[in-house]
């Protein structure tokens, strides 16, 4: 059975109607323009670590709450994300990782959204500062040995690992895990240029939210970032929720990269959605929710995660660059896409019928979602 979704295609500014068959992209036809009812790939998130409540990283995940975490993504335009496990135990990260690997193969909405795991670390920098909220006490080199466990524990489920590359297992560990087929992404860290050079010659193609997870105090030059905004090898994803980079570093750096190289994330954690309070979560502490949904370490200005969801990222950075939507949009659809696989985040003729419906003006801090297709079919709105 075919059926047809119309809208604006915010890229090109043309109504475009859009008709499914089989939970694909069957056609892409002109159609009369509708305004601010606008029409594309559903979002592609590299890095989710929860959200309204839900913790991946808790030690306690279950099935039934990976699910919910995929419908209430789904409210917010994102139709296929990465779960994100951070820093932990080894344990953990192969407890996190089977449970979810679990709930994808009991749930075809998940089988659809999940393209992969993320583990972000444990291989990152120990220091203060370039290891973020990460628990000092598990950070641990490099060990082939513990990816094949993450592995067996997922069902081959990890696709994406952050590393920092400063640690002298990192290169023979990149180059071992990317002939498998799996991302390397390079964050966290303090390393020389010559260490991240040495990451990227072994296959490393991802900077991990670039500008966070660092020292406070750089030297000039050179440092890690100039290395990783230079390398045309590297594709940068970068969280645009107006807290962690200010506008003109998120400027400067979207100008270094290339709009082509760059990807948004959000990062988001579990307090995420949450009201405005302070909450003490399993790992790092007190923190406090404010109401501009800004996560801080309580008490004190650091930050200690994301707030906010995909869509709300693309909306913030429209205004935060002063680029275009049609600019700005492809940063979470089609070049995270490219690395989620299977034609995900595209508008093309036989990809994935994932698909969002929007309306959305200049100055709004969100996008309104108003329908969400997965596979052709509508799960939300």
């Amino acid at each position: 059975m075919t059926h047809v979704v119309s809208g604006t295609d915010p890229v090109t500014g043309r109504g475009i109607a859009v008709s499914i068959e089989d939970g694909l992209i069957a056609a892409i036809e002109p159609a009369d323009a509708t305004g601010e009812r606008f029409l594309s790939p559903g979002l592609v998130d590299l890095q989710v670590n929860g959200y309204a409540g839900i913790d991946l990283n808790s030690g306690r995940l279950t099935v039934e709450e990976v699910i919910a975490l995929g419908e209430k993504l789904l409210g917010h335009g994102v139709t296929s994300f990465a779960p994100t496990l951070i820093t932990a135990a080894e344990e953990s990260i192969c407890q996190a990782a089977g449970v979810i690997a679990k709930a994808r193969k009991s749930s075809e909405m998940l089988r659809r959204m999940i393209p992969f795991i993320h583990v972000e670390g444990p291989s990152i920098s120990p220091e203060d500062g370039p290891r973020g909220a990460h628990p000092v006490e598990h950070v641990r080199p490099p060990d082939s040995a513990e990816f094949r466990r993450w592995q067996a524990a997922s069902g081959g489920l990890v696709g994406l690992v952050t590393v920092s590359p400063h640690w002298p297992e990192a290169p023979a560990y990149i180059a071992e895990i990317t002939a498998q087929g799996v991302h390397v992404s390079i964050g966290h860290t303090a390393a020389t240029p010559e260490q991240i050079s040495a990451a990227i010659a072994a296959g490393a193609r991802l900077s991990t939210h670039l500008g966070n997870g660092a020292a406070a105090t750089l030297p000039r030059h050179p440092n890690f970032i100039w290395t990783q905004l230079d390398s045309d090898e590297l594709t940068a994803s970068f969280i645009a929720d107006g807290h962690h980079l200010p506008p003109e570093t998120l400027r400067v750096m979207l100008r270094a990269k290339g709009l082509d190289r760059s990807i948004l994330v959000s990062d988001v954690v579990s307090l995420g959605g949450m009201p405005p309070g302070r909450y003490t979560p399993p790992i790092g502490g007190s923190v406090d929710v404010l109401p501009d949904n800004r996560i801080n370490v309580a008490g004190t200005p650091y930050l200690a995660g994301a707030g906010v969801t995909l869509d709300r990222n693309v909306a913030i950075a429209v205004g935060m660059t002063g680029l275009t939507l049609g600019d700005i949009l492809p940063l979470a659809t089609r070049n995270p896409g490219r690395f989620a696989g299977k034609q995900r985040g595209r508008l093309d003729v036989g990809a994935p019928a994932d698909l969002v419906c929007f309306r959305w003006q200049k100055g709004d801090p969100a996008l309104d979602i108003q329908q969400v297709f997965l596979g052709g079919e509508r799960v939300a709105g």
